[in-house]
């Protein structure tokens, strides 16, 4: 399997096709990486109990609903499918939530990706791609965090993630099964052919809010801290487009498939934006007004978190091509001004 196969085979030559299984496909980075294998030539068929994904969002290959932790209806799916990889997004990702009811996430979130790992040994299949998350870092103080950054979450959603990392690890050691693990930075934008985008319910993401309180659709976006020691106070994140993230899930996948061995990569730009300049920019592009509140900061948020993403463009070949903070807000724009 190759990113740049795209369903192309000589004249009288049967193309084979390659069925992937994608838990949380009907999520929002999990449904952007399925248009992504799909235009990869791959099959990607959606697992996804709905609590948080969208049923439409699934348009690039079959849909399950049903839950990791079921392994019968896992057994079933491998049986069926033959799947020659997978790629988990399924999980809770409310980082207040985790700790008001971590034994939610761990059940979830750790045990559930076990149910994953235990069906794709009875199934064969011997590549995964995580979806992990900066959260594993914790509060690191660096200008730019690297894979080699220590590891200190600070809340249960973050250390379930980073458990994860371990059993991954111990899964690979004992029955062979390779993984990509992504950290995540801040996911956000939409897919630029309006077909797909940003839903969730509660809302915690920047650009979202923003685009909200512009639209008039929420009261005014409330900014966490306008103390802190960043050239204009607010706290600076880094903002990679969610397609990007599809990119490189889609790379990831390929590096496992074509040189067998695991890899582990931050997935961000290397640069930050403010919490001001995402608002700013917003009001560029909407032609109105953010309405905003300034309070407190909240405990945990550091002034700046930035990815070091070196390994990423060495290894998987990824370089970031929509994730300026312009595009990542006008394609966001173009989402949520139309769903109204």
């Amino acid at each position: 399997m190759t990113v740049s196969a795209r369903n192309q085979a000589p004249e009288g030559e049967k193309i084979v096709v390659e069925n992937v299984l994608v838990t949380g496909g009907a999520g929002y980075i999990g449904s952007h990486t399925c248009k992504e294998l799909a235009s990869n030539g791959l099959v990607p068929v959606s697992l996804d109990n709905l609590v948080y994904g969208h049923r439409e969002f699934v348009q690039w290959g079959p849909f399950v609903q049903g839950d990791i932790a079921d392994g019968r209806l896992l057994d079933a799916l491998f049986a069926e499918h033959r799947f020659a990889a997978v790629i988990h997004f399924a999980a809770f990702a409310y980082v207040g939530e985790s700790v008001q009811d971590p034994g939610k996430y761990y059940r979830n979130n750790v045990a559930g990706t076990i149910s994953l790992l235990e069906a794709m040994r009875r199934g064969g299949c011997s590549d995964i791609i995580f979806s992990s998350t900066c959260a594993t870092y914790g509060m690191p103080d660096a200008d730019l965090i690297g894979e080699e950054t220590r590891q200190e979450p600070i809340n249960p959603y973050g250390r379930g993630k980073l458990m994860v990392e371990t059993i991954l690890r111990d899964y690979q050691a004992a029955y062979g099964i390779r993984h990509g693990i992504l950290r995540y930075f801040n996911a956000a934008g939409a897919d630029p052919d309006g077909a797909i985008g940003e839903r969730h319910d509660p809302e915690t993401h920047l650009v979202p809010l923003a685009i909200r309180a512009a639209l008039g659709q929420a009261g005014p976006l409330t900014i966490f801290g306008s103390d802190y020691p960043t050239p204009d106070g607010t706290a600076i994140r880094d903002y990679i487009h969610v397609t990007d993230l599809a990119d490189a899930h889609v790379r990831a996948l390929t590096h496992l498939r074509r040189e067998r061995a695991s890899v582990v990569c931050n997935l961000g730009t290397g640069r930050g934006s403010s919490v001001q300049e995402v608002i700013e920019t917003v009001a560029a592009i909407a032609g109105r007004e953010v309405p905003v509140l300034r309070g407190a900061r909240r405990p945990g948020d550091p002034p700046r978190l930035v990815s070091a993403n070196g390994r990423a463009r060495e290894v998987l070949g990824w370089v970031p091509q929509r994730s300026a903070i312009a595009t990542i807000v006008a394609d966001a724009w173009n989402w949520h001004s139309r769903e109204g």
